[in-house]
Order: structure tokens, then C-alpha cells, then sequence
């Protein structure tokens, strides 16, 4: 029983982490994330796509290099010259699934909650798109990789594109 209570705190704590995270990154940049909303909102369909083809772009390059660096006949120099390259791939696309979920979270806070204020909605909006991903089976494997596929597009669309 008390691993129970215990594995439900530490859910309560993540929740409340990743939102206080995705308050703080609206806040800190408010534009960035300004403009991933406005391209998540007005081609939700071409940010999944443009999402979906940059994160199996950049996925396949750091497989690759993960496999090359964990060859036995690679030495140890080149095994930490190929994780450098590796490591910032796997970065890059952190950053771009960081702002695209940031900007999902804005957009769920708004259509649900449009009455309340605007932390409030980016708060909610978190909390319920954390529990709705945490959903077993539909949550990890539809809800999840679509918000971040969206999330991703939006970001780079909002990074190319100058009047949204």
C-alpha cells in the first residue's frame, strides 16, 4: 500500500514540475512560444507533417550515430567524437519538442478554459495534457507522439515562416 501512495506523489510531483516547466518557458519566452501557437493553430495538418519528417530525419541521424559510437571495432576517441554530434542532435530535438509542447499547452489551456486567466489556462492546460499522455496505450502511443509531432511543425514553422 505504501508503494502505492508513494508512486502517486511522485506523479503529483512530476505533474506539478512539468507545469511550473512550461509556465516558466511561456514566461521566459513569450515570443518563441507565441509564434508556435499561431502555426500549431493555423496549419495544425501541415505542423504534423513537418513535425513527423524532422523528428524521423533527426531520429535516424542520432540512431546511426549511436550505433556507429557503440561498435566494438570503434576506439575510445571516435566512440567520444561520434557522441558529440549525437548529443547535440538529441538536444536539438529536446529544444524543438520543448517549445512545440509549450505551445500545445497554451492552445489546450485557451479552448478549454477560455474564461480564465492566462496562467491559470497554461496550468490547466499542462496538467490536463500530462494526464491525458499518461493514459496507458492510447495516451503513450496516439496522444503523446501527435501533440509532439504538432508541437515540433509548429516550432519550425514558426521559426521559417514570417507572417502568421
Amino acid at each position: 500500500m505504501t508503494d502505492i501512495l508513494r508512486l502517486f506523489f511522485i506523479i503529483l510531483l512530476l505533474i506539478a514540475a512539468i507545469t511550473a516547466y512550461f509556465i516558466v518557458l511561456s514566461a521566459l519566452f513569450e515570443n518563441r512560444v507565441t509564434k508556435t501557437q499561431r502555426a500549431i493553430t493555423a496549419m495544425p495538418g501541415r505542423s504534423f507533417g513537418v513535425g513527423l519528417v524532422n523528428f524521423l530525419f533527426f531520429g535516424v541521424i542520432a540512431v546511426v550515430l549511436l550505433s556507429l559510437a557503440d561498435a566494438n571495432r570503434v576506439g575510445n576517441v571516435m566512440r567520444v567524437i561520434l557522441l558529440f554530434p549525437t548529443v547535440a542532435v538529441l538536444v536539438f530535438l529536446g529544444i524543438l519538442l520543448t517549445f512545440g509542447l509549450a505551445g500545445m499547452v497554451n492552445i489546450i489551456g485557451e479552448r478549454i478554459f477560455p474564461d480564465h486567466a492566462v496562467l491559470k489556462q497554461k496550468a490547466l492546460g499542462a496538467v490536463i495534457l500530462c494526464i491525458a499522455c499518461a493514459l496507458p496505450i492510447l495516451g503513450w502511443f496516439l496522444l503523446l507522439p501527435y501533440v509532439g509531432f504538432v508541437g515540433i511543425g509548429g516550432f519550425i514553422l514558426g521559426l521559417f515562416q514570417r507572417d502568421l
